[in-house]
């Protein structure tokens, strides 16, 4: 960093899909003065927009985000791209502001940023085309049980419908005889910037209320139309998530218009559910209700309590 890192402080907001991470953390961005950098694997996108729920232009035009219609789905980004790519523009942020804020709902890229990744072995040559023929052939359901049987833990957080992750850790735990999960668990790397963590929490029948209402506001912007127009671009690996999936099968004629957005909504509460997995796992996230009146003051004072003690 190009000043005294002492004084530079990376507040993080994360928590589940629909907790309402965009509209507090602008608030927080307006009172810190401060740009916003999104944390959120399928933001990065722009040719997924209505099904991503990203900030809306006039959310993009009021603070500026980085990380947001940043690359096409045509291009490979891993977390391990993200982690480079971000540290690099926080080095340029933090030489102009001693504060800025990360946001998301993807744990596995907040990881990225605060913490960095361990060493993962090599494969071994043909076992992602195996497992790849596995899910030709045999389909997401056979890959997510094998998942389960030799990585319980990972089984537990990772987004199951996205057959890049299983297939990831499965092909690690294929080519070592070891758990993805372990590789997971060594010290962080240590960052020239100081980190606070929050995370936004609802009432679990709230938050699932929420994101019912959310995927149904989404219907009625033009998702189903947004995903017709991705149809010649369905194998990658970018829509193979919640809210395309479900869709695409329904345009293959597996299911009908209402089943589709069921599945949307039942799928969007399980990834919130892992989700919350995930961050409950980290001790250093400070948990505040989302739907309380004082939410900005009360995370202000949060954030303000964190910085004395370090």
């Amino acid at each position: 960093m190009n000043n005294d890192s002492a004084e530079k402080k990376l507040i993080v907001i994360a928590g589940p899909t629909a907790s309402g991470k965009t509209a507090a953390t602008i608030e927080l961005a307006k009172h810190y003065k401060t740009v916003i950098v999104s944390a959120d694997s399928r933001q990065f996108y722009r040719e997924m927009s209505i099904g991503t729920a990203k900030p809306t232009d006039n959310e993009l035009a009021t603070v500026k985000h980085y990380f947001i219609n940043s690359h096409s789905i045509t291009e490979t980004f891993t977390a391990g791209d993200y982690e480079k790519q971000s540290l690099c523009l926080l080095d340029e942020l933090f030489s102009i502001y001693n504060t800025v804020i990360l946001v998301g709902g993807s744990g596995l890229f907040i990881k990225a940023v605060c913490e960095g990744f361990d060493e993962f072995p090599n494969p071994m040559p043909g076992v992602r085309s195996q497992l790849n023929n596995e899910y030709d052939e045999k389909g997401i359901g056979y890959l997510q049980e094998k998942l389960k049987l030799a990585d319980p833990e990972y089984y537990k957080e990772v987004d199951l419908n996205n057959p890049q992750r299983v297939i990831r850790a499965l092909e690690i735990f294929e080519s070592s005889g070891t758990p993805y999960s372990f590789y997971r668990k060594s010290s962080s790397n240590k960052r020239p910037f100081t980190i606070v963590k929050l995370a936004l929490s609802l009432p679990r029948e709230v938050l699932y209320q929420r994101i019912n209402q959310r995927v149904d506001d989404m219907v009625n912007l033009g998702l189903v139309e947004e995903v017709r127009s991705l149809l010649p671009y369905r194998h990658l690996n970018a829509l193979h998530t919640v809210g395309y999936s479900e869709l695409f099968d329904y345009f293959d004629g597996v299911t009908d218009l209402d089943k589709a957005i069921s599945l949307i909504k039942q799928n969007t509460r399980r990834f919130a559910k892992r989700q919350l997995t995930w961050f409950a796992k980290d001790k250093d996230i400070t948990w505040m209700q989302a739907d309380q009146k004082e939410l900005i003051s009360d995370m202000i004072m949060s954030i303000s309590r964190h910085s004395k003690l370090q």
